[in-house]
């Protein structure tokens, strides 16, 4: 890999994780691109990961310091209530990832099939929350927090967006547009860092140096450092999006995407 692929590698990154287009989906279409596999992919991959997740740490800190502050208190707060929906939402994926671990993995590696598939699945998500209209709540709920963790556990399958399934699925259930968005970027930080972390403990069982010099020093840093200031503009946009409620386009694009990953690429 070269700084060029690594810089074009870390915008796609940046981009995708919040946009709802799926980053895995996206970051697979390029890999194939590229020629990437192996230890050199799985190294590359863990770094941007990281500098994405360090983006909604700079871009939510504000929040993330409300929440801690209030959870520290030791009280039945609104900040305790909502980290308790966060611990929630992580439910599905922690046993997707303790138990199914391996078999997400042969399913990443099954080619742009799955991925086509999914972004088309994406897209029909993606529609159907902007065309529905259900009642309003005026806050998320401890069931509606699961529910949510359920789509973000069926998201790790390459190409199905998971931004966009928890944002989609958190419309469908009535939740406003306004605290969704937010919800859906908090709730992901503690299974990223937790995927990252035992991708890292993958390499290690393997040879980290291996991995690191299979890909080079200035190819990581230019992916890492592009992914994260990307990661920080798009989870700003985002933001805005979901609140103006312009989910539409996305669908289009993930269904153009998909088509062309089913009929050119897989």
């Amino acid at each position: 890999m070269d700084w060029l692929e690594a810089l074009i590698l870390g915008l796609i990154q940046g981009l995708t994780e919040y946009l709802p287009v799926s980053s895995s989906g996206h970051l697979a279409i390029g890999a194939k691109l590229f020629g990437l596999s192996g230890e050199e992919n799985l190294a590359f991959t863990v770094a941007v990961h990281v500098a994405t997740v360090l983006s909604t740490l700079v871009i939510l800190w504000k929040e993330i310091v409300w929440l801690f502050k209030g959870f520290f208190k030791f009280k039945w707060n609104d900040e305790m209530k909502y980290v308790v929906n966060i611990l929630i939402s992580m439910i599905p994926v922690a046993i997707v990832g303790f138990l199914f671990k391996d078999t997400v993995e042969e399913i990443f590696g099954s080619g742009l099939l799955v991925v086509g598939i999914c972004l088309l699945v994406t897209a029909a998500l993606l529609a159907f929350a902007y065309f529905a209209k259900p009642r309003q709540k005026e806050k998320i709920s401890m069931l509606d927090a699961f529910v949510i963790g359920i789509a973000q556990a069926v998201a790790v399958l390459p190409g199905l967006s998971r931004s966009g399934s928890t944002i989609a699925t958190g419309l469908l259930l009535g939740n406003k547009k306004e605290k969704l968005a937010q919800f859906s970027f908090l709730m992901v930080i503690p299974p990223i860092l937790g995927e990252a972390l035992l991708d890292v403990l993958k390499m290690a069982k393997g040879s980290a140096d291996a991995a690191m010099n299979s890909i080079g020093f200035l190819p990581l840093a230019v992916g890492f450092i592009t992914a994260f200031v990307v990661g920080c503009l798009a989870c700003k946009w985002m933001i805005n999006i979901v609140k103006k409620g312009k989910l539409i386009w996305f669908a289009v694009y993930c269904a153009i995407v998909g088509l062309v990953s089913i009929i050119f690429l897989s």
